[in-house]
């Protein structure tokens, strides 16, 4: 697997071989297939992997919290909704429902990688990087964005080109 460290030279490197492996898939893929095969890769890569020697997506995505996350972090610091969402969060001007965190890297992001709000933690980051879910073939552009951050992304997607013999 990629070093944390290493991933985005790599996948930057590999830009223009990933984009024309998407018009590829786009071309040749079954859905279905494509899908069973990101579970299996995500299953097996995921098993192994210590997302916490990198916590890259912590470091620099806006991480979105819904209502309900909001309610249920606030209630584990034992605060009020709305002083947790004062002390650290904004309003997402995109969609007004959530908020994101107000900092990069995230507030909740301990010095070793793990996350103080683990058990609490939002959504979008108990499913992050989506590559177990369906659609994939129609989410790659983000998930190609995202192998620049994420070693497992940029390793699922160099396993598939060997699957599907691409080079």
């Amino acid at each position: 697997m990629v070093d944390p460290n290493d991933v985005k030279a790599k996948a930057l490197k590999l830009e223009k071989q990933n984009l024309k492996f998407r018009t590829f898939l786009k071309s040749s893929a079954d859905d279905d297939e494509l899908d069973a095969q990101f579970l299996k890769l995500h299953e097996e890569l995921f098993a192994g992997y210590d997302c916490c020697k990198c916590a890259n997506c912590c470091k620099l995505y806006d991480i979105r919290f819904s209502r309900n996350d909001i309610k249920e972090i606030a209630g584990y610091f034992g605060q009020s909704e709305n002083d947790f969402t004062e002390n650290y969060l904004i309003s997402d001007k995109e969609e007004p429902d959530y908020y994101i965190i107000k900092d990069k890297p995230c507030c909740f992001l301990e010095p070793d990688g793990k996350c103080r709000i683990y058990e609490y933690r939002p959504l979008v980051c108990r499913e992050f990087p989506h590559t177990n879910k369906t659609d994939r073939l129609y989410s790659m552009p983000a998930l190609l964005d995202f192998a620049e951050d994420c070693p497992v992304i940029f390793e699922i997607i160099e396993r598939l080109k060997k699957i599907y013999n691409f080079d």
